[in-house]
């Protein structure tokens, strides 16, 4: 058969049969999180890794970091305590606590969209899964201490609070190798004696939060204007079991930082 007839046959193949390969679907998450979009560009192109996490854009580069940290400038003596960082800079910092979700997906999102997240680990919680963790550390995250029991340690003694810090340190430091130097106290609760067991453990700030993403995700906002603000420092809530997937609520919480002309930025090199 002649060049001609094989185009023409191979055609017909297509037409008639199916057999021309089509574009695969691509989950977008979401509201819609069903909803099938074609990528962008020629048909058989990888689709960019933000329009496969359902956003419509890349997220803006972050700012080159401050020569030297808060913490670090800070005059010795008890740790800072913070909730936002007083920057120009156009970011915000996204933080994770407990340790109790251990979706691969959300390990994808960190490592495809290179998001500079800090998870706040209580070792009760996420120690069953700590290879999960180091996948995420690998991805680029950053490993944070949140204690070895989670207890609310405003008014507990000094042994009592220095024992669940510095232990979250010891298991921390022997699993990943590195000590962490943030340290968020559960509920966001603490007094003078947690930032002076804090810093007899090797902790240089206390990280809180000014707005939260919840469960349902939604933002909400502790102080100040409803809205995201350069410096926040977003803290997203645990999962308790009836709400959107992990991945699913930071995808959400990207839109946002997106409408807001805002970008992520890595909370150590602030703090």
């Amino acid at each position: 058969m002649n060049p001609r007839g094989l185009a023409a046959g191979a055609l017909a193949c297509a037409l008639l049969t199916g057999c021309a390969q089509s574009v695969d679907p691509i989950e977008r998450l979401g509201e819609k999180a069903a909803q099938r979009v074609r990528p962008h560009g020629p048909a058989g192109t990888p689709q960019r890794p933000y329009h496969r996490w359902g956003l419509t854009a890349p997220l803006l580069a972050a700012p080159k970091p401050p020569r030297a940290s808060r913490a670090h400038m800070a005059a010795k003596g008890l740790p800072p305590v913070v909730s936002r960082i007083r920057t120009h800079d156009k970011v915000v910092f996204l933080t994770y606590d407990d340790g109790a979700e251990k979706d691969p997906r959300f390990v994808d999102l960190v490592r495809e969209l290179r998001l500079p997240v800090s998870m706040f680990l209580t070792d009760s919680v996420a120690g069953p899964g700590h290879g999960h963790f180091a996948r995420l550390r690998s991805a680029g995250a950053s490993i944070q201490n949140h204690t070895v029991d989670h207890p609310a340690l405003r008014g507990l003694p000094y042994a009592g609070q220095r024992a669940e810090i510095c232990g979250q340190q010891d298991r921390l430091g022997s699993r990943f190798g590195t000590r962490p130097r943030l340290f968020r106290p559960p509920y966001g609760t603490y007094d003078t004696t947690t930032r002076r067991a804090a810093a007899d453990c090797g902790i240089t700030a206390l990280v809180l939060w000014r707005a939260s993403m919840t469960a349902a995700g939604e933002l909400r906002y502790q102080h100040g204007a409803n809205r995201l603000c350069p410096g926040d420092i977003v803290a997203v809530d645990p999962d308790e079991g009836t709400g959107l997937p992990l991945r699913e609520r930071t995808v959400r919480l990207l839109r946002r930082v997106q409408a807001d002309g805002l970008t992520v930025g890595r909370l150590e090199d602030y703090v």
